[in-house]
């Protein structure tokens, strides 16, 4: 039996921990002690660190995680900064995980620009993706380094992925993704059910996530972005209307960064 499991981090991040109730991986470990504790309390043994991206809140409980399990490989980004990195990733890269789990790593540029995912096109649960700060449910990440033509092309390239795969991203940020969304398209009724049902899951302190593409494309702005709704509600915004799908995109962008 295979578990999936958002251990919470800081105020609004989630390390996302899989194991078989004996080995455990974790994904972008912003904090060790969280980690520690949930290791602890189901006695399981830590094999391997997944990391996106480079920023403090994804990468800065690696060390104390080494010092407790030393030797376990490290896998991230090659072009930026990841402690204790054993294992440089740039996009393209295959590898496997304990229980003959398969992983693609996908380049995602956008939010930084050596940003990559984990895909898991076959798991016990489904396919599973792990996509950082590129993908959030109803939403994407800020474009701390890229642009929003290679953002819009990566998010492109996930949203291809299966319409089942699991949304796995690192932070709680879906009820004020999807009171944008609502911004956007107010007569959209997947975003309506979809905000009804977070509030109920945030009220009693439980995750949003994991989503899936097939609801992405339901209520992601992002993604939906060349959406016939999507570019009338931008036309009446901005006065014109955008000259492509990338460019709806990066007007988007802009008004979610004001919103």
């Amino acid at each position: 039996m295979l578990t999936l499991h958002p251990v919470p981090a800081f105020s609004d991040n989630y390390i996302w921990c899989l194991h078989d109730d004996q080995s455990a991986y974790v994904v972008d470990p912003g904090e060790a002690e969280p980690v520690l504790r949930y290791l602890k309390e189901r006695s399981l043994r830590l094999k391997g660190i997944l990391v996106t991206h480079h920023h403090f809140d994804h990468v800065s409980g690696i060390e104390a995680l080494l010092a407790a399990s030393p030797e376990i490989p490290v896998w991230g980004p090659g072009n930026e900064t990841i402690p204790g990195r054993t294992l440089s990733l740039k996009g393209g890269e295959q590898f496997e995980l304990d229980w003959g789990m398969q992983l693609q790593v996908l380049a995602v540029p956008g939010h930084t620009l050596g940003h990559i995912a984990y895909f898991a096109p076959e798991s016990p649960l489904g396919p599973l993706l792990f996509c950082g700060d590129t993908l959030f449910s109803s939403g994407c990440g800020r474009l701390f380094e890229g642009t929003p033509a290679q953002m819009h092309e990566s998010l492109q390239r996930l949203g291809q992925l299966p319409p089942e795969t699991l949304v796995c991203c690192t932070h709680e940020y879906t009820t004020a993704n999807l009171k944008f969304a609502q911004a956007v398209e107010p007569d959209n009724r997947d975003i309506a059910e979809r905000l009804d049902e977070v509030r109920g899951l945030r009220e009693q302190n439980l995750p949003s996530l994991p989503s899936s593409l097939a609801l992405e494309w339901k209520v992601n702005p992002f993604l939906r972005a060349n959406e016939g709704a999507v570019l009338a509600s931008l036309t009446s915004k901005l006065g014109t209307r955008p000259t492509s799908a990338a460019d709806s995109f990066a007007k988007l962008r802009q008004w979610k960064d004001n919103f």
